[in-house]
């Protein structure tokens, strides 16, 4: 992760493994802050809840999809969250309940913890639902990419996070 400035917004996405949807999401909302010119005051990172990836690349049907649209993801490697990322990133988007619920459980008081389809309001769906499971991985990428939108869309109106 690169060095913080002052006014630099520092969005993490979050979700179970880290090798599915939260890295696809870094990939997808790297490539939308680059395409708008903000990549010098937008950071972006992705973990997972639990451990069992770290070190990994992302799944293979997510770098399908990624280089199917043309997004580098070659750099992106799983992480597991840690208690320093409720204060280092100003965002901290999840995919699911699930997600949610144990970001929850591990954010200091007062931290919001934000759902990526909040973003998407106009979509009826409110969880990115798990392609390692589903093996959807396109439709969620379509998912992904409108939450993401929807996202950037937001720290652009409100140039900083609401707590």
């Amino acid at each position: 992760m690169r060095e913080r400035s002052l006014s630099m917004i520092r969005v993490l996405f979050v979700c179970l493994g880290n090798i599915c949807r939260s890295p696809m999401a870094e990939a997808v909302f790297r490539r939308l802050v680059e395409e708008k010119g903000l990549a010098e005051q937008i950071a972006i990172d992705s973990a997972g809840i639990g451990g069992w990836h770290a070190g990994e690349p992302p799944h293979a049907g997510t770098r399908k999809v990624l280089s199917e649209k043309g997004i580098p993801h070659d750099t992106l490697r799983a992480r597991q969250i840690t208690p320093a990322d409720f204060t280092e990133f100003d965002y901290i988007v999840c995919m699911d309940e699930e997600n949610l619920s144990a970001l929850k459980r591990m954010a200091p008081p007062g931290k919001t913890v934000y759902r990526l389809m909040d973003f998407a309001p106009h979509l009826p769906e409110s969880d990115v639902e798990d392609p390692y499971y589903t093996g959807r991985f396109d439709y969620v990428y379509q998912l992904v990419e409108a939450g993401c939108r929807g996202l950037l869309d937001h720290i652009q109106a409100n140039k900083s996070p609401s707590k």
